[in-house]
């Protein structure tokens, strides 16, 4: 009975000294976190894609450990999910349209990237939409209206000259075609200053002007929806 007693004593006196080894393992186990989170921050300030993930991943721990997540963040979260899911909505839009051989979609961490050819859009060597054009833009334009980011219209040409008609360059004539889609939007309902044309003439091909297909490709006009920092 004294041997179990002594026995009890030590081994309560042990338990006691150990309990300083669980705050300590809660700290370090808070510690490491802490120090994942900034170098996930550190990373994340360089890649766009990171930093999405690295949003969506704070906001987590924040809720995983009873903390209240930042509304601005929590926003800037959802924000850059919506941006992620407008190139598919566009898609499916341009689908149910029959239209997706139309338009060419990609998206990177900048930006979705819609791409038109020039048959599309416009008569040869004209900036005037033509009624077909309308028709095909309107789905596209309707999934832009619902996010505020800015949209970016570019026009693109071939390297043939220009000899004849109202534009006497090729430049002239890809400024003019993206400013017609610009007015576009204006008139279907979006917002004035979240739009900005640009032309490029042939002077950005995306594909070699030595066959006519490669010159077909050139002949393109580009939006942009571009995502938010």
């Amino acid at each position: 009975m004294i041997y179990r007693s002594r026995r009890d004593d030590l081994e309560n006196q042990l338990n006691k000294g150990a309990l300083w080894a669980v705050t300590y393992g809660d700290l370090m186990s808070y510690l490491m976190i802490f120090f994942l989170v900034l170098f996930s921050f550190s990373i994340a300030k360089t890649d766009k894609v990171k930093s999405r993930k690295y949003e969506e991943s704070l906001v987590n721990i924040q809720r995983a450990f009873g903390g209240k997540a930042d509304d601005k963040r929590v926003e800037r979260a959802k924000a850059q999910e919506r941006e992620d899911n407008v190139a598919d909505k566009i898609k499916a839009s341009m689908e149910n349209n029959q239209m997706s051989s139309l338009v060419q979609i990609d998206s990177n961490e900048r930006r979705v990237k819609l791409v038109l050819a020039e048959a599309v859009l416009f008569d040869s060597g004209k900036a005037e939409l033509k009624d077909r054009a309308r028709e095909v833009l309107k789905p596209i334009l309707e999934e832009l209206k619902k996010l505020p980011n800015d949209v970016l219209v570019e026009g693109h040409t071939d390297n043939v000259p220009i000899h004849k008609g109202r534009y006497a360059t090729n430049w002239e004539l890809s400024m003019a075609r993206a400013y017609s889609v610009v007015k576009f939007m204006e008139e279907t309902g979006m917002a004035p200053k979240r739009l900005a044309g640009s032309g490029y003439g042939e002077n950005r091909p995306a594909s070699e002007n030595t066959t006519p297909e490669g010159r077909a490709k050139n002949r393109r006009i580009e939006i942009s929806l571009l995502k938010s920092e």
